[in-house]
């Protein structure tokens, strides 16, 4: 497992034990009391370690596998001052990291460039998740930010053609090689922000609302000598994701037109031939769960705990509401609070006791029963720490790697 992906590494920061702790011992005092029949102590008023932030569903793409459709383009968005109270109390409390990402395209957020200033004047680390067609923005942006920092441009093809036919940009000039000639301006004005090219994987026969969307799997390579020959840090590859009824985001590779085994095996053999490019300057990256799906134990990581711990310490904050997952965007069901979840004493004491509430209605074992989980594990061991109390919470300490983006 990369470091990127090893989220319970990075729960174990001494930076982040005092949340962890304090969640932990909630748990552990809230069970204690339902055993005995006493009263349940109320939530503490945690804040998450980290977030994703949608800054807006506005979006200048209608991209065939956006996971996030629905949501595109509604009349949803925020009062900038009243997000702006909201983020500072929340890194006044522990706050550590921001990713901007989702809903839409966070760089037509008004005055995007000064706004990751601000987060960065409260002294949170900020990544930002960009289809890369505002490159303006994201050098205004870049000029910010620092070593700790990232920015990740979703592009999924390494061609022109494929690029139009996946992402369908409003602006028909816009094309891969007008979005990869603005990387080394942003590498010129901040060298040290890693930036990087997100591929998701699409196989033949996978959907968004029963449409067939592009396969792309023949591109990985000339993607992975794009994004090199482009300037950047890095390539990462993941799956295609589908959206359930049930709301939740699965892999589906039962979709698939060929037999899975030779789906995965040209995945693997492309892959493969993508790593041959990395070096010193450029790294190929894989997701968990492209790697569980190449080793056909994806389905082992839906076995979920009960509860969700990792919603008590990352969530994502939107212009819908707070919801307590990425799997889980806009989904009511996984509604903690409302856009303003943390601007006040009155609106944080809500989204406390719906957190609370949510901890004790959502069950991940059903809701989240097809879903490979990036958190399996460290949701895990967080129920292994509160179950047994012996633990030492400072034993499971690790050391401190400044990276707070889980």
């Amino acid at each position: 497992m990369h470091a990127i992906h090893d989220f319970t590494g990075k729960l174990r920061q001494p930076a982040v034990a005092g949340a962890l702790g304090t969640y932990v011992q909630w748990r552990r005092e809230l069970e204690r009391a339902r055993e005995a029949g006493e009263p349940e102590p109320a939530a503490p008023d945690l804040v998450p370690v980290s977030i994703n932030l949608d800054l807006t569903t506005a979006c200048n793409y209608r991209c065939t596998h956006c996971i996030d459709w629905d949501i595109l383009n509604t009349k949803h968005k925020y009062r900038e001052e009243e997000l702006r109270e909201g983020l500072t109390w929340m890194a006044s409390q522990g706050l550590r990291s921001v990713i901007l990402i989702g809903g839409g395209e966070p760089t037509l957020f008004p005055r995007f460039g000064a706004f990751v200033g601000f987060l960065k004047e409260l002294g949170l680390q900020v990544a930002i998740v960009t289809n890369g067609s505002r490159g303006q923005a994201l050098v205004d942006a870049a000029g910010h930010m620092d070593a700790q920092d990232w920015i990740r441009l979703s592009l999924d093809s390494g061609s022109n053609e494929l690029f139009a036919e996946m992402h369908r940009p409003t602006d028909p000039r816009m094309n891969l090689d007008l979005i990869c000639s603005w990387i080394p301006k942003i590498k010129a004005a901040n060298p040290v922000v890693r930036v990087g090219f997100s591929y998701i994987i699409v196989w033949s026969g996978a959907s968004r609302d029963d449409e067939e969307i592009n396969e792309n799997i023949h591109e990985i390579v000339l993607a992975a000598g794009r994004a090199k020959d482009a300037g950047f840090d890095y390539i990462s590859f993941k799956p295609v994701l589908e959206r359930q009824e049930s709301g939740a985001e699965v892999m589906d590779p039962g979709k698939a037109e060929m037999e899975i085994q030779g789906v995965v095996a040209r995945i693997r053999a492309e892959v493969e031939k993508a790593k041959q490019l990395s070096d010193e300057g450029f790294d190929v990256y894989e997701s968990i769960n492209l790697r569980l799906l190449e080793e056909g134990s994806w389905s082992e990581f839906t076995r979920q705990p009960r509860t969700c711990h990792m919603q008590a310490l990352r969530q994502v904050l939107t212009p819908t509401g707070l919801f307590n997952c990425p799997a889980h965007r806009g989904v009511s069901k996984a509604r903690i609070a409302g856009a303003t979840a943390y601007r006040d004493a009155e609106a944080r004491r809500e989204t406390a006791d719906g957190l609370a509430d949510l901890l004790a209605t959502f069950d991940a074992s059903t809701e989240c029963a097809q879903v490979t989980c990036l958190y399996n594990s460290v949701n895990w061991w967080i129920e292994r720490l509160i179950r047994d109390p012996e633990v030492d919470l400072a034993g499971e300490l690790g050391e401190e790697r400044l990276d707070y983006f889980l």
